[in-house]
């Protein structure tokens, strides 16, 4: 950014440095430096308190009358009164915090200070706030506990000691409990707050507790094996048998460690019962039988047979619930895409300043304005990649209404190709002319994705769009606008517009996080992301291209969104949380139960092409479901992006526009389409290629949109699919069937899943029958697990749904279910023959 002012008598004025800039002190709190010296000085004060706490411990009784009764003067320590190593100021230290304070306990405050400077010294990643909490609690309880148990022997231990072991302020807190509620009282207040410390800081610290005191609750069986290994003159199998045995029992007789099954020359086995192979293949033995019946306890023997070396089973490792979930897995080794694969240029965030220029500019607008009756005080320019804006105080007395209606006639002066007039600039007692510049610059996607705003943002779904005419990167958050309308007319940059919200988005969320759905009417806008499908992109199960083109399908698309968002809606009711982030916090803090349909909820954005388009095909189908997605989508995740560039009431209706706050307005023909986008003029006063406003709040701001090429993205595409990912879309749910399409999708059972029969055996064994639970299990999508469910609800093995709760289980066991599956298949060859 670039000012230059000139006043009514022509001479200019040049802003001067404040004495803070002038000396480098400014933004001092914010400086990486400054704060490493901090943190270093603070670490020096932690080491001098705890050298003067240590010295305090022998030079105490010397130095006591001195602390006692100082006097003017004294504590500068001229005559070396003060024998502490670190002098006075190390005694009188030393004096307040551990005699005065609290005892013995007093060290953890330099050990504070040392986290403290560590942290800003960016040593150590520490928690300021809990570190100070746990300091100061385990500060306050040290020194009461000292008070209480070593008060009565400290005099013994140190003849000459000058403070008590828990300090002045242990035996306050110490003689006011004991007087209230005794001895007794005072060592359950101290048991009490520090079960309660130690909970706070983990939270396993209860399940010690209830095993100490009952110690039979955590003892789990144990499960002996004896192998008889093979050699080459050996029989052909060995007896293996296992049982329940006793704690007494020698370690040696236990199953070796997992890693002796890792050695190569260990004899490879499987286990099977009866002669039939265990299933699964993984041998994992109930702890949960109780060791007082020898029948229930009872394992059949097992034969070992040279087949496939044992290795233990991942999905038996319980998760640690201390642990928050790491919503990235299993794709944690996916790395985001590099700037390197953006272009960069040379004049690139570096505004051309011409003065000659400016000056001529400043000149012809101070003269038309007076041509016109409009008195001028002063005019400042601010020059931006493709606009300058000058600022214009008018003289004393000049209504604002005389310079509004003057854009015409000031860009015939100016020669420009469009000028745009502000007036009044919001919140400045100026008006605001915006002249394009004779020079433009680009502004490229590498410089916007490259900024600090943007490599250090906090927003959900960033957008990073441009630059402002004050060369600032402008962002917004789609999560909180919650949908943008993207208009213009054709070839004003509205095409790039989309890519650089894809690209920014790409930039910045992890595949579990973002998903998108990308409608293409022209069937050539979006192609060059057919590569990152898999990880990015969300469709129906039965579409072969995650692309969009076809009419019917959007609307179909766009209802199965509709059931998605019914869907979360449900979740977030049963979860007890109002939006995706309070749910997906829950989720991740295992507070939520996996069985109840419960997932992380990936933020889905639908980007729509040619909406007009749609509109004239498909009409109020479209509208509908986009109104309607628009009205509620925000608080589950689901957020919308449509583009036109038939900017015309049919087009974006009253309905459209009401549920479509975030608006991005293109050059435009008439000032009527402008009216349309933003509600005000000003659209078709831009100058195009790129150049665009913005309004996510009362006032339109001009950007200069980024540029990203084809080239560019193909290389984000290509080096996006390069890395471990899904491998393929997120399936949508099926959309609501129409009532002449209910009788043709009804169930067929003379045509069941090939999953059927695995399928019921796992829902009535775990009791509950839930769609999300049979996907997951079978790692199958979404939709064929629905018609999994409707075919056990044909069958009559689950209820009907219940919503978003888990159906009733209606067969009661194993064997009610082998003979209604044994009948049924029955009944489905007979109809077949």
């Amino acid at each position: 950014m670039a000012k230059s002012k000139k006043s009514s008598n022509g001479k200019k004025k040049q802003q001067q440095p404040s004495f803070i800039q002038a000396i480098g002190l400014k933004d001092i709190f914010g400086n990486d430096i400054i704060n490493f010296f901090a943190g270093l000085l603070l670490l020096c004060v932690s080491v001098l308190m705890i050298l003067s706490f240590v010295s305090y411990f022998v030079t105490g009784p010397g130095d006591q009358s001195l602390v006692l009764d100082l006097r003017p003067g004294e504590w500068l320590n001229t005559d070396k009164q003060f024998t502490n190593a670190i002098g006075s100021i190390g005694a009188l230290t030393s004096h307040f915090l551990i005699s005065r304070c609290f005892g013995l306990a007093a060290f953890f405050v330099p050990i504070l200070c040392a986290l403290l400077g560590l942290r800003l010294m960016k040593v150590y990643d520490v928690n300021v706030v809990k570190m100070f909490f746990i300091v100061a609690f385990l500060m306050i309880w040290v020194s009461v506990f000292f008070s209480a148990f070593f008060t009565n022997y400290w005099g013994d231990v140190f003849e000459d000691a000058v403070f008590l072991p828990g300090g002045d302020h242990g035996e306050a807190i110490r003689q006011a409990i004991e007087n209230i509620i005794g001895f007794p009282g005072l060592i359950s207040v101290l048991v009490v707050t520090a079960l309660a410390f130690l909970t706070y800081v983990s939270s396993e610290t209860i399940r010690y507790v209830r095993m100490i005191v009952n110690p039979s609750l955590y003892k789990l069986p144990k499960v002996k094996f004896k192998i008889t290994n093979n050699s080459e003159q050996s029989k052909d199998n060995a007896e293996v048998t296992s049982h329940i045995v006793d704690d007494d029992l020698d370690d040696q007789n236990y199953l070796p460690d997992p890693e002796t099954f890792d050695n190569p020359e260990t004899q490879k086995v499987t286990f099977t019962v009866n002669g039939e192979p265990l299933t699964p293949p993984d041998f994992v033995v109930d702890h949960s039988l109780s060791t007082n019946n020898d029948d229930a306890n009872h394992i059949p023997d097992l034969t070992v047979n040279q087949a496939e070396e044992i290795k233990p089973a991942d999905g038996n490792k319980v998760p640690d619930l201390n642990t928050p979930i790491n919503h990235k897995e299993p794709f944690v080794k996916y790395k985001y895409p590099v700037l390197d694969l953006l272009k960069t240029y040379d004049d690139d965030g570096k505004p051309y300043i011409n003065m000659e220029e400016q000056k001529a500019n400043s000149d012809r607008i101070h003269q038309a304005l007076n041509d016109f009756g409009v008195e001028v005080s002063s005019i400042s320019a601010t020059v931006g990649p493709t606009i300058t804006l000058y600022e214009i105080t008018l003289g004393p007395g000049v209504r604002i209404s005389k310079i509004r209606n003057l854009s015409d006639d000031l860009a015939l002066s100016l020669h420009a190709l469009g000028v745009r007039i502000i007036a009044p600039m919001p919140g400045k007692g100026t008006v605001g002319i915006e002249v394009p510049n004779k020079k433009k610059n680009i502004v490229s996607m590498e410089s916007i994705l490259n900024s600090e705003d943007f490599q250090k943002t906090k927003m959900a779904l960033p957008l990073a769009l441009g630059k402002t005419i004050t060369n600032q990167v402008f962002m917004v958050d789609l999560a909180k606008l919650p949908h943008l309308l993207v208009a213009g007319a054709t070839g004003q940059g509205k095409s790039v517009g989309l890519n650089a919200i894809i690209t920014s988005l790409l930039y910045k969320k992890h595949p579990n996080e973002l998903k998108f759905v990308l409608i293409d009417p022209k069937k050539v806008e979006f192609s060059v992301y057919h590569k990152i499908e898999n990880h990015f992109m969300a469709k129906l199960e039965e579409e072969d291209d995650a692309i969009i083109t076809d009419v019917k399908k959007v609307v179909k698309t766009l209802n199965s969104l509709c059931k998605l968002m019914d869907t979360r809606y449900d979740l977030l009711k049963m979860a007890g949380t109002r939006n995706i982030k309070e749910y997906n916090e829950k989720f991740l803090n295992h507070k939520l139960r996996l069985v109840d349909g419960h997932d992380y909820m990936p933020y889905i954005v639908v980007i729509i092409d040619e909406f007009g388009d749609l509109i004239m095909t498909a009409g109020k189908e479209v509208e509908l479901p986009i109104a309607r997605i628009a009205q509620l989508a925000r608080a589950v995740g689901i957020h919308m992006v449509i583009a036109t560039q038939r900017p015309t009431t049919t087009i974006i209706t009253g309905n459209i526009k009401a549920n479509f706050p975030g608006r991005m307005a293109f050059r435009t023909s008439q000032s009527n389409d402008s009216k349309i986008i933003l509600d005000r003029p000003g659209a078709n006063q831009l100058i195009g290629k790129g150049d665009m406003l913005i309004l996510d709040g009362a006032d339109p701001v001009r950007v200069q949109c980024a540029f990203v090429d084809t080239p560019e993205i193909e290389r984000i595409a290509e080096y996006i699919s390069t890395q471990p990912g899904p491998v393929e879309p997120l399936e949508l749910p099926e959309p609501p069937m129409e009532d002449g399409e209910a009788g043709s999708a009804a169930v067929d059972l003379s045509n069941l899943d090939p999953l059927f029969d695995q399928a019921a055996h796992s829902v009535v064994s775990s009791g509950q029958g839930s769609t999300s639970m049979i996907q997951r299990q079978f790692s199958i999508g979404y939709n064929r697990a629905g018609r999994l469910m409707d075919q056990l609800e044909k069958c009559g093995v689950v209820g009907p749904a219940k919503g978003s709760k888990p159906r009733e289980v209606l067969v009661q066991d194993i064997m009610q279910l082998d003979t209604m599956l044994q009948g049924l298949h029955s009944n489905s060859t007979t109809t077949a023959f």
